[in-house]
């Protein structure tokens, strides 16, 4: 298969990425600001629709048991000193694998639609995105198309800058952007067929969704088993699912987080985007390039969120490479005269073409 050149998108408003057909181009939105205004803190605090006691107490599961396993990983560590590279390489591994499940599979291919792969490679990256435990992809990424809908406004799920205005208000903003709005009505009650038209029919996608529950035991079983085949010890596959399992969902999980939390927050703008959204350096890096924030909702549809060669984005390198060996096409990219347009100062230096 040849290789198809990068698409270039001329998007001049934060949109909620649609279906690219234009029979379902109705579900791109633009925020109600202009993109030169940026949004202000609620003066109080803004009323979140409610969730059901159990979808609460399996939320306190999801965010309290990957923790206690980070404890006692940490715990082992103090102990006995350096740990197995096995259970090294299990948790690192994992975190990679997972994490770009989410930021390559979840995020740009299926919620932005930011390129195009064979069936195989697809169900790979849904594959290893739904071991990441953060949802099942369909609920993912119709919250993450709410997020761009409403971004920083209300309505949206889990912007840090709906609790009013004073440093209580805006540790409660930062803790319902982080972990709180889990627990809120956002993430059980999201209407998949208004924000995920395009995957609701999905077969795949319908089977992952019912069988979620059985993809989070499996993401645990995998390392347990792996560390006690390859040990040939109980004790080896209880490390496994100490090191492989929960304490890679707990780095996983915090680290997606953080782009809710941090990345609304602390960071540079270089973009008009409507919002409050940050490039943070440091989660430029360890979140697979997701860091790019700022650069990500002034252009959601890219593929490539370091727009600068220093912005480091190893889910872009993932995709590019997948593009030049024939594995992706349609890969979309901001034209040069899109982003000078939406730069800050245009007179700036321009942006370092790849």
């Amino acid at each position: 298969m040849a290789t198809a050149p990068s698409r270039d998108t001329d998007e001049t408003s934060v949109v909620v990425t649609a279906p690219s057909s234009e029979e379902e181009s109705s579900l791109e939105r633009t925020t109600a600001l202009p993109l030169t205004e940026m949004p202000t803190a609620a003066q109080e605090d803004i009323e979140f629709e409610p969730a059901p006691v159990s979808h609460k107490i399996i939320m306190a599961f999801a965010v309290v048991l990957p923790f206690i396993g980070c404890i006692a990983a940490i715990v082992h560590l103090w102990q006995y000193g350096l740990v197995n590279w096995l259970y090294i390489g299990m948790l690192v591994g994992g975190w990679v694998l997972t994490g770009m499940g989410i930021t390559i599979g979840f995020h740009r291919m299926l919620t932005h639609r930011s390129f195009e792969t064979i069936g195989l490679i697809r169900g790979f990256w849904m594959a290893m995105g739904t071991l990441a435990v953060e949802g099942s992809p369909l609920v993912w990424c119709a919250v993450h198309r709410k997020h761009h809908q409403c971004s920083d406004h209300e309505g949206d799920p889990h912007s840090p800058h709906l609790h009013g205005k004073g440093w209580w208000r805006g540790v409660k903003g930062f803790v319902h952007a982080h972990t709180g709005w889990l627990f809120t009505g956002f993430w059980c009650k999201i209407d998949l067929k208004r924000y995920v038209p395009d995957l609701v029919d999905d077969d795949l996608l319908r089977l992952v969704d019912r069988y979620y529950y059985l993809c989070v035991a499996m993401s645990l079983a995998i390392p347990a088993v792996l560390g006690g085949l390859i040990t040939m010890t109980w004790y080896g596959a209880l490390l496994g699912f100490i090191w492989g399992g929960l304490a890679r969902i707990f780095v996983t999980h915090h680290v997606t987080w953080s782009i809710n939390s941090i990345c609304h927050i602390f960071g540079g703008r270089e973009f008009k985007s409507g919002d409050d959204s940050r490039n943070n350096l440091i989660f430029g890096i360890f979140a697979h390039g997701e860091g790019w924030h700022n650069n990500h909702h002034a252009f959601p549809t890219s593929a490539r969120h370091g727009l600068r060669w220093w912005q480091f984005d190893s889910s872009w390198i993932v995709i590019r490479t997948m593009q030049l060996v024939g594995l992706a096409w349609d890969v979309r990219l901001p034209s040069k005269e899109a982003m000078l347009k939406k730069r800050h100062n245009a007179q700036s230096t321009a942006i370092t073409e790849e």
